[in-house]
């Protein structure tokens, strides 16, 4: 009688796992399909274990956050500039997203290269003047 507690017992835990596995392998996070306070935390999350050292595309990240919130661009020299702005926190119930609720990622020629303050500096440093000709 004790073994066979046991065993369902054993059985149970090895099936919750499996279906924890299988949850996490085959339905992937989808930012379209959350409502704003969890793509808010699930963008500040994803974007807090970018590492500058390592390679990171556009297009990868897009795929992995959805459309940003914000877009900024420009071309200076030959090299496509683009400030994405994804929202991770709230500041004001009004319904509008701004770029002080999100934090900024800087791209350049499709490449992420900054992150935050440092992308939102660095992509104005090199923004044209307006009325100056490239």
């Amino acid at each position: 009688m004790k073994f066979k507690t046991l065993l369902w017992f054993a059985a149970g835990v090895v099936l919750y796992f499996l279906s924890t596995f299988a949850i996490l392998r085959f339905y992937p996070d989808d930012p379209t399909q959350m409502n704003w306070q969890d793509r808010e935390s699930f963008n500040a999350k994803v974007i807090q274990r970018l590492d500058l050292k390592q390679p990171l595309a556009q297009d990868a990240l897009i795929n992995r956050l959805g459309s940003p919130d914000i877009t900024e661009a420009f071309v200076l020299n030959n090299q496509v500039y683009q400030l994405l702005y994804y929202r991770t926190h709230r500041k004001a119930a009004d319904g509008i997203t701004t770029a002080d609720e999100c934090t900024a990622l800087l791209f350049i020629n499709r490449q992420l290269t900054a992150i935050g303050d440092d992308a939102t500096k660095h992509y104005l440093e090199q923004q044209p003047h307006a009325g100056s000709i490239d």
